[in-house]
């Protein structure tokens, strides 16, 4: 929305576009501003509004997931990520290490810097990240604690020639199956892959435009992906922007399917079957081993079960703060609560929830 100087509505847009696409429209009203007198000179400061929830060990973590006892949190406000076990009992996490940290930055080795990172997933000793602004997937040495650069170079991907020269776009999570790492790249709207042998990068599934649109992988059409998970050969992805659940084949020859979810824009709060489902700006999903995928219904604050046969939703735990990501233990789920600065615990059988205690 544009408000011009003497606080009217001049003008709005849906959708996504350049700065560039602004400035002949904004030079505009600035001058007619001044022309009329009315333009102000001074910096406006509107006062802030103090959170309801203080941060703690953690500042807005984005996802969380989990290998057997090990633990990894993007702890996304802090630019760092955390690394560690999980106590017998799942409820507690010892760090064994913390990557990053303090200012955002772009480097790698011993003394790595991340910026809002992201999406991981545990690999071969490696935990791999998608290094969310700095629009590069990183990769963790677990026994060293060294910081590699996969893909990426630091700057977000705006043209053809930035993707030659090997940019990315706001990657936000990431998948791994034998030797090819999947990355939801939100910013353009795609599945990619990148080769851990060869790294070569390439587009997996979507042309580039916001929209949903099933098909094959090539001529499909995604929008903002953030929230990726694998199961036997098949991709399971939350699509933000259209509040959906979808899935893509592993396989170059394969396609993109919607389990829940009817198109842009189109979003709700509503338990039901097929497409009748209403969700919110879906973040995070993960699989379950009864054959469910729990996902992190972002805006509608709460944890629901998808089961993809039948398309049914179910509402599980609500009442939650935004939550990013989620992750299935063999006891508990484990749910990065962005906006309550914590990692939530939720056991199956109860339905309760706790903050994971760090130590």
């Amino acid at each position: 929305m544009a408000i011009d100087a003497g606080g009217y509505v001049v003008g709005s847009h849906a959708g996504e576009f350049t700065s560039e696409m602004l400035v002949p429209f904004i030079d505009g009203l600035v001058s007619k501003a001044r022309a009329q007198g009315i333009l102000r000179s001074d910096v406006f400061r509107p006062p802030g509004e103090e959170p309801t929830i203080s941060s703690g060990e953690l500042k807005y973590p984005g996802k969380v997931t989990i290998s057997g006892d090990r633990i990894a949190i993007a702890d996304s406000g802090n630019h760092r990520v955390v690394i560690g076990r999980l106590s017998r009992d799942g409820t507690s996490m010892g760090i064994e290490n913390s990557v990053g940290g303090g200012s955002p930055g772009f480097k790698d080795g011993i003394d790595a810097r991340f910026n809002s990172p992201q999406g991981m997933t545990f690999g071969n000793n490696i935990l791999y990240v998608a290094d969310a602004e700095n629009h590069a997937i990183r990769a963790i040495d677990l026994s060293t604690g060294n910081v590699s650069t996969l893909g990426g170079t630091g700057y977000q991907m705006r043209t053809r020639a930035d993707q030659q020269a090997g940019a990315m776009s706001s990657p936000w999570d990431v998948a791994v199956s034998e030797n090819t790492l999947y990355v939801a790249m939100a910013g353009s709207h795609q599945i990619w892959s990148l080769d851990l042998r060869t790294r070569e990068v390439r587009i997996h599934a979507g042309t580039g435009g916001e929209d949903l649109r099933d098909g094959d992988l090539t001529s499909s059409l995604l929008a903002q992906p953030m929230g990726l998970v694998h199961e036997r050969g098949r991709l399971y992805f939350a699509d933000s922007e259209s509040s959906a659940i979808r899935w893509a084949d592993t396989i170059v020859s394969g396609a993109v399917g919607t389990i829940v979810g009817t198109g842009l824009f189109d979003f709700g709060d509503v338990d039901a079957t097929g497409d009748d489902v209403r969700l919110q700006h879906v973040q995070g999903v993960a699989t379950h081993s009864s054959g469910r995928l729990l996902i992190a219904d972002s805006y509608n604050d709460a944890l629901k079960w998808v089961e993809p046969g039948s398309r049914k939703v179910t509402t599980w735990v609500r009442g939650l703060h935004e939550p990013g990501g989620v992750c299935c233990g063999p006891e508990y789920a484990y749910v990065a609560d962005t906006n309550a600065h914590r990692i939530a615990t939720v056991n199956y059988d109860t339905g309760e929830v706790a903050a994971l205690r760090i130590e």
